[in-house]
């Protein structure tokens, strides 16, 4: 029987979650009794709720986001069946992660729960089991600021004072499962469809002790960084400082990866970067709109001339993997602006662009746009936007088939030899894509599911006609 249970279901295998690490390593002395469980979200529901009744849990700990609530919901309540038949005994149910921390109060997760901590949770996760777990008041807590209900309000960890879990990290992740690493959390900018709006502040974690911790994995065989830090370059001193740290320590198959913001590029960083070598520097870039009146609507500092210019030299002077984002159904946006910013970036020669669709996150302040601005969304998770009142549900609906199959056929890089006659040197992309796109559409009655060699058949015909 484990006393303390933490799982969460990950997006892929290879993603292993740090959340849960860190919440068992700042356990302290209950650490020995608690146990990380993690599941695919294209694992078998039936896998996943056996898994969790061998262990009998005293407490369950689930670690909640965007992408996964619908499986967290369905995993609870066929564990609820199971319980109400006595197969096991019911635990105390916590939830926590960024999307239960502002998700309504009447959804049917959180009804589902005992419990709700919202905010960041190292050090009151601890205080609540130890309180729960000992029937002893863990209200008053210092890490706790108030109580609303189930819902536990917690204050900002104090990021010298946690272990960041890195240690927890096992033989298989670190040889083959992506390694997540944090810097620093949160951002100083308010674009209001992100929840780093909601709170601007940047905190750093130590660096000498961080960098510590790098070199212990590496040493273990660590070779695939994926750093969390919304706004890595915010710092340039202390984001060079890092970089130079992995620059001395590279071996063959390592990478890092990192998310910048493409406005902040001084020398001194562009000279770090250009000493990268191929393969070994990923770095992702959200530029989400070209429109400078929409980005000035939701918050977001626009400043395309030097967007454009960071890209460019990312394509001609370093050997990164640069995959930069735009969102679709932005308020104000309309079909023919998109297409401007997609175009636009296209110049600039990015290895990757990704077409997201706007998401109206639990408690984002993008939601003061849906009266004036025409804006439906999803009810459901993911959240994604349907119309706007310029942009038509029909025109999104042909963005989003259309950012599938770019990423099939540009982003997978499985039909470089198509692509010259796909996408012509000198001709705007976006209208012949989202043409293509359509065809595809119609041909194929879906764009998931595709095999390759058949998707290549239709692209040859495509091109032949």
């Amino acid at each position: 029987m484990t006393t303390i249970l933490l799982t969460t279901i990950n997006a892929k295998w290879i993603h292993p979650s740090l959340a849960l690490r860190l919440l068992k390593a700042n356990l302290g002395t209950l650490e020995e009794k608690t146990k990380i469980l993690e599941f695919a979200i294209r694992q078998p529901l039936e896998d996943k709720v056996r898994a969790i009744l061998q262990e009998r849990p005293r407490i369950l700990g689930l670690s909640v986001y965007i992408w996964n609530h619908l499986a967290t919901l369905r995993l609870i309540e066929a564990l609820e069946e199971a319980w109400a038949q006595g197969i096991a005994p019911r635990p105390i149910i916590i939830l926590g992660g960024p999307e239960v921390s502002f998700c309504d109060d009447r959804s049917p997760i959180i009804q589902k729960a005992d419990l709700v901590i919202r905010g960041e949770g190292e050090l009151a996760f601890r205080e609540l089991c130890e309180g729960l777990l000992t029937d002893s008041s863990w209200e008053q807590s210092p890490s706790i600021r108030h109580v609303a209900g189930k819902c536990i309000y917690t204050h900002p960890t104090p990021l010298d004072t946690i272990d960041p879990g890195y240690r927890l990290y096992t033989k298989e992740d670190i040889s083959q499962k992506i390694t997540y690493v944090e810097a620093s959390r949160g951002c100083p900018f308010g674009c209001e469809f992100c929840l780093s709006s909601l709170d601007r502040t940047v905190r750093e974690f130590p660096l000498e002790p961080f960098l510590s911790w790098m070199e212990h994995l590496i040493q273990r065989g660590a070779k695939t960084f994926k750093f969390l830090d919304r706004t890595f370059n915010l710092d340039i001193d202390r984001a060079r400082r890092i970089m130079e740290f992995f620059l001395e320590r590279l071996q063959p198959g390592m990478n890092v990866h990192f998310e910048m913001v493409p406005s902040i590029f001084s020398p001194q960083l562009q000279e770090t970067l250009r000493r990268f070598p191929s393969g070994s520097l990923r770095i992702e870039v959200g530029i989400q709109t070209f429109t400078d009146h929409v980005a000035r609507r939701i918050g977001r500092p626009s400043n395309p001339h030097k967007e454009m210019e960071t890209l460019r030299f990312l394509r001609d002077q370093t050997k990164a993997i640069v995959h930069a984002d735009l969102i679709a159904g932005l308020p104000g946006e309309t079909l023919e602006s998109f297409a401007d910013s997609f175009n636009q970036l296209w110049t600039c020669g990015p290895t990757e662009i990704q077409l997201g669709i706007l998401k109206k996150l639990p408690g984002t302040p993008i939601a003061r746009h849906d009266t004036e601005w025409g804006m439906v969304y999803e009810s459901n998770p993911p959240y994604e936007v349907l119309e706007t009142r310029t942009m038509s549900k029909p025109s999104l609906d042909r963005i989003k088939n259309m950012a599938r199959f770019w990423e099939l056929i540009v982003n997978r890089g499985h039909f470089e030899d198509l692509l010259p006659r796909l996408l012509p040197e000198k001709e705007p992309p976006f209208w012949p894509f989202l043409e293509l796109s359509d065809y595809l559409l119609s041909r194929f009655g879906r764009n998931w599911g595709i095999e390759r060699r058949a998707l290549r058949e239709v692209l040859e015909e495509y091109l032949s006609r």
